[in-house]
């Protein structure tokens, strides 16, 4: 493996593929010389350091390593012990890429594997990494200027809401002092609730639906307590599973969704509010009913998301989930508690369970098999096995 060596009969630089994209093993194969390839937009410090720390030659990024959406150092780190970086190489190559295959990257970012070019992408040089991070910063300074102007807007406009919850409707479910679960829509929130089994049997908490969400924990055999969100997304059983359901409402009291209701007969209740998720919703009135923990499945929020200029990352969101506090963990947490790794300790204890099962077997075949009662059995046996111990020793 050799940086465009001179020696090599084709151009370019050469080197062992590396599947490093979530999901492959090449991180833990990682070696000085072989070529890394990820699927990390937007890398950050760390991620750029743990792959500087295997010294790969070449890095090839599914993705971009700076979208432009934050001013992210990791580029800048990656090319400057001279490692080439080629972004947006597709992901053809990802679905080609066989992790331990010898590789060839030309100058221009064209990925060859043996005599057959299977992709590329765009070299990362330091002058456009530098200009994608001055205009990243710009950028960044742009939207976060709108974003705090809407924010004290929404404070002007909902300050009454968030301090004192004036507006939110009673549920009539008894919510104080308990735990409750809010499931909205996310890529992982099937696989979150699944997760969560553990938890949810073992607390019971107030389980509140948000949007299609509610139709997937019907599906996995949870009825929700309450449901919050516009009805045309939501099936009919769902709707009439005897869910308290909460339709989010304009100011003026104009619910989307309403007729929808009205026509299968199910009774429900507005939130009149400038919050436009239903999600937030769901947190006010989880939040302002008593709940002890609030604990969230489905589509998470962070700062990054506000840096990057997401959706869902919006004023009332942030003040929503800076109201509520502690109350609020995320699903993937509760998971983690009530996950055991395996260890030395749990084999050694499944070790001795089996040494004691097969006692306890051989002590019922030995009581049970002769002609005597079971003790008398027992009895004998251990004479017969104890006088051939001392007549092999004689």
């Amino acid at each position: 493996m050799s940086l465009f060596s001179r020696t090599a009969d084709l151009p370019g630089l050469q080197g062992t593929l590396r599947d490093c994209t979530t999901g492959g093993k090449g991180y833990s194969r990682l070696r000085a010389g072989d070529i890394a390839v990820i699927n990390t937009p937007d890398i950050t410090r760390q991620e750029a350091q743990r792959l500087l720390d295997a010294k790969p030659a070449a890095i090839l990024n599914l993705s971009q390593f700076s979208t432009g959406a934050v001013p992210n150092f990791g580029p800048h780190m990656l090319l400057e012990p001279g490692t080439l970086l080629v972004e947006n190489v597709g992901a053809e190559i990802g679905t080609a890429l066989k992790d331990g295959k010898k590789g060839r990257v030309t100058e221009d970012g064209v990925l060859h594997v043996g005599d057959r070019e299977i992709g590329g992408g765009t070299v990362v040089t330091p002058m456009s990494a530098e200009l994608t991070f001055v205009e990243a910063q710009q950028s960044l300074v742009d939207r976060m200027e709108a974003f705090f102007g809407n924010t004290i807007q929404f404070i002007h406009q909902e300050g009454p809401l968030l301090i004192d919850g004036l507006g939110i409707p009673d549920t009539g479910i008894k919510i104080r002092g308990r735990k409750v679960l809010v499931v909205s829509p996310g890529p992982e929130h099937r696989n979150e609730i699944k997760l969560l089994r553990n938890f949810i049997r073992e607390y019971d908490p107030v389980v509140i639906g948000v949007d299609s969400a509610a139709d997937t924990l019907l599906e996995l055999g949870y009825k929700p307590d309450l449901i919050v969100g516009n009805p045309a997304g939501i099936g009919a059983d769902t709707l009439r599973s005897g869910a308290r359901v909460v339709l989010p409402a304009d100011p003026d009291g104009h619910a989307a969704g309403l007729e929808r209701i009205q026509d299968l007969g199910v009774g429900a209740m507005t939130f009149p509010t400038t919050v436009d998720s239903a999600t937030d919703l769901a947190f006010l009135l989880a939040g302002y009913h008593g709940a002890q923990l609030i604990v969230h499945a489905g589509s998470p929020f962070n700062l990054d998301d506000v840096f990057a200029g997401q959706s869902g990352a919006t004023p009332s969101a942030m003040l929503i989930r800076s109201k509520l506090g502690p109350k609020l963990v995320d699903a993937n947490a509760i998971v983690g508690l009530y996950t055991v790794g395996g260890g030395r300790g749990v084999a050694w204890l499944w070790a001795v369970l089996g040494i004691l099962v097969a006692v306890a077997a051989i002590v019922l075949v030995i009581g049970l098999a002769g002609p005597d009662s079971f003790t008398d059995n027992l009895i004998d046996t251990w004479n017969s096995i104890a006088l051939t111990f001392q007549g092999w020793f004689r």
